[in-house]
């Protein structure tokens, strides 16, 4: 591979802000210093940039196989990159279900073939394959999914003694989706005889509601800790769950963390009447005061990891009555520039966000050299101009869905170069195909 020189950046990193050289040999770091003098193939002078470790997103959902007349690997493994996103962590709900090992292994055959990012995939579990979840091996898959709320096909997990076995046997982590099914479905049932067909998307969070997410929250702990399983809750949207996780232990002692989402700190349910069913999630946007909630547990390290929940949909879907109307949508390009944005109003330090994003996530699920810029770990980074500003408008949405909850606005950053396992893959506004996208592997 080539050697690639990277001269005086802005390094933000494990805690640190210096400028510095980074050089690049066959795929990792191998040196960093103030000044490094050696030759390489290429030299990027990167005076005015800050480098970031790419981040690392553990939860997306990229549609493949099954669904990709609304996304696939390709396309969003593209829109990553283009985001500063160089590793991605796929989730089970594709079609068919990954229920079984071989199935999850042809999602790694595609990755293999199509991704620009590095990537791994979770394991699902269902009420009926718990075999087949235990054989997974912890070194080569992120995680097992469970969903505690709805989901796709045969992936609600609501069978006790199903997820009694999960809890006490999984040898890895397991992720959780949280939303309390039976609360859920009461709250419909009665907003149906209040207003029938006029339903409309503010009514969202009040049918997915908090409390919802706090019976099934508090479930999920309720069963790691009896067990002393290694459990990861995503997507908290309310600051009461928050109050679910410790504060004061460092994160390597931690058995269960937490994840928060870029809708979740940006959006509120004021923003509903504008955006309807485009901020259309599962869990919903919920109050001004949740997000608040949920900022605030960021930075008290109750909330561990940010990532994104990326789930395209189509525009023709989303422009359905909110009933018919899918949750999800794309965030995976936009996630860096969003955080920056909120850097830039004061809400968090740079070096906060490296942490949730990068080092945290690259901790909490032991991946194998990544998520720190350090000698010898592979080259994943990205390059930003934070004096840059940057419109989101349809010609540069790079998800095959073609529209973002974000179209239109004006970050004040621009992420200029990505490198993912020591390949150059975006820069410049334009993705380079040459890329060396790996398997991510885990110390377990």
């Amino acid at each position: 591979m080539a050697t690639t020189l990277i001269k005086a950046a802005t390094l933000v990193n494990e805690g640190q802000t210096i400028t510095a050289d980074i050089l690049i040999s066959n795929g990792r770091i191998e040196k960093i210093a103030p000044e490094i003098s050696a030759s390489a193939d290429t030299e990027v002078n990167a005076e005015g940039l800050h480098a970031f470790p790419g981040l690392i997103d553990d939860q997306v959902h990229f549609r493949e196989p099954g669904l990709t007349y609304k996304a696939d690997i390709w396309h969003e493994s593209r829109a990553a990159v283009a985001g500063g996103t160089t590793s991605f962590m796929e989730m089970p709900n594709t079609v068919p279900n990954a229920l079984t090992q071989q199935l999850l292994q042809d999602k790694y055959e595609i990755a293999a073939k199509q991704s620009l990012a590095n990537y791994s995939f979770y394991m699902g579990a269902a009420n009926d394959n718990l075999d087949e979840v235990l054989r997974t091996d912890p070194r080569d898959v992120c995680g097992v999914k469970v969903f505690m709320g709805s989901s796709t096909g045969n992936m609600l997990v609501d069978d006790e003694r199903t997820l009694e076995g999960i809890f006490s046997n999984s040898p890895m982590l397991i992720a959780t989706h949280c939303e309390d099914e039976a609360t859920i479905r009461q709250n419909l049932s009665r907003y149906k005889d209040t207003y029938g067909d006029a339903l409309t998307t503010e009514m969202h969070p009040l049918i997915r509601s908090a409390e919802a997410c706090y019976i099934s929250s508090s479930r999920a702990v309720a069963l790691a800790k009896k067990h002393g399983s290694r459990l990861h809750v995503l997507h908290i949207s309310t600051a009461r769950e928050a109050d679910l996780f410790e504060r004061d232990t460092p994160l390597t002692g931690k058995r269960i963390t937490a994840e928060a989402c870029i809708h979740h700190l940006w959006f509120s349910d004021a923003d509903y009447a504008a955006k309807g069913n485009f901020i259309k999630w599962n869990p919903a946007v919920k109050t001004s005061e949740d997000r608040e909630g949920i900022l605030h547990a960021v930075l008290d390290g109750r909330i561990d990891v940010i990532a994104t929940d990326h789930a395209p949909h189509t525009l023709a879907e989303k422009r359905q009555p909110y009933l018919q109307a899918p949750s999800g949508g794309p965030l995976v390009q936009h996630a860096l520039q969003a955080l920056l944005d909120m850097h830039r109003a004061g809400k968090l330090t740079l070096e906060q966000l490296v942490q949730k994003t990068a080092h945290n996530t690259a901790i909490c699920f032991q991946l194998d050299r990544r998520g720190f810029i350090r000698e010898g770990y592979w080259a994943d980074l990205v390059l930003v101009d934070l004096n840059r500003p940057y419109t989101v408008a349809k010609h540069n949405i790079l998800s095959k869905c073609g529209w973002s909850p974000f179209e239109g606005h004006t970050f004040t950053s621009t992420i200029m170069h990505t490198y993912v396992s020591g390949n150059l893959v975006y820069t410049d506004g334009r993705i380079v195909e040459d890329g060396n996208a790996q398997r991510l592997r885990f110390n377990r």
